[in-house]
């Protein structure tokens, strides 16, 4: 085994084209950066350097060796990066955002999973409506938080300071109550087949549903209920009881405490985009949690 402080010393040698210049960047005198020297080649079995008036210069074993100690000193420097970053889940706090449906389908697992992992940390958890979860890390007001917009639908660019990972697409699906007549059948439903149809919409006004709503209008669906609630489980209640049919995100028709009937549509053209917000740079804490949920959200993964 090569030590990693004469592999230093040989990458100083070849960068600073002296061992006494090389000398003076590590903080040796030349005598002991000599020794080290000294020992590499023996433990080389071969000569590294070549030494002349002017300083030194590394032999052809010297500049093989050479290549391999950058490889080795780069991995090390990475291992004490990763070590240190570790240690800083000792403790602390980690501080999320979500919004409904991840936060009962998909965080907890991803949560569980962390907390395993790492007891000593504090956990605490937040719901908010999109795009206001991306806003709340933009402000600090929590490390990290989910948040979904739909396609087609309104641009919604993060804040400033805050990236948007992908994590999962999802499609939208028609749910109606049990046995209505659009239920029946296994293949995609047209969705021309939604013209008159009464619908409970989810609040066109809403940024994050209008083009979804406009799609659905444009179909022909008439709007019968406007249920002003951030909650999908009020719209699946409402279908449920027989006041229109409704179209809802795939995990949402599979989590649905009331009875549904679901069909998925023709084109699959509506989908929901969930994404994890977070700042570059934030907390070991929150870095993990975010490889977790990359990994959580991969297995549910109901989208096309």
């Amino acid at each position: 085994m090569y030590d990693p402080t004469r592999l230093a010393a040989l990458v100083a040698v070849a960068e600073a084209g002296s061992i006494t210049r090389a000398a003076a960047r590590l903080g040796y005198t030349a005598p002991a950066l000599s020794q080290q020297l000294a020992k590499l080649e023996r433990e080389a079995g071969t000569a590294l350097l070549v030494r002349h008036h002017r300083g030194a210069r590394l032999t052809a074993a010297g500049e093989l060796l050479l290549v391999r100690a950058r490889r080795v000193l780069d991995e090390l420097d990475q291992a004490r990066h990763e070590l240190s970053r570790l240690a800083g889940l000792s403790g602390g706090r980690l501080r999320v955002g979500t919004f409904m449906t991840a936060g009962t389908h998909l965080l907890p697992p991803a949560l569980s999973a962390f907390r395993r992992a790492h007891p000593d940390v504090e956990l605490s958890v937040t719901e908010y409506v999109p795009p206001q979860a991306t806003a709340a890390v933009a402000l600090g007001e929590v490390d990290l938080a989910l948040t979904h917009e739909y396609v087609p639908g309104e641009a919604m660019p993060a804040p400033e300071g805050v990236r948007l990972e992908p994590l999962l697409t999802e499609e939208l699906v028609l749910v109606t109550a049990p046995g209505h007549v659009l239920s029946a059948g296994s293949g995609r439903l047209p969705l021309a087949e939604l013209a008159g149809q009464p619908l409970v919409s989810m609040a066109p006004a809403n940024p994050n549903r209008r083009e979804v709503e406009a799609a659905l209008a444009a179909a022909g669906a008439s709007e019968a209920v406007r249920c002003e609630s951030p909650s999908y489980a009020v719209v699946c209640a409402l279908v449920s009881a027989g006041l229109g049919v409704a179209v809802v995100p795939e995990m949402v028709a599979e989590g649905s405490l009331t009875p549904l009937g679901v069909r998925r549509l023709d084109p699959p053209e509506l989908h929901r985009r969930i994404s994890v917000a977070y700042r570059p740079g934030g907390t070991p804490a929150a870095d993990t949690l975010r490889a977790l949920l990359r990994g959580a959200f991969t297995r549910h993964s109901p989208a096309p």
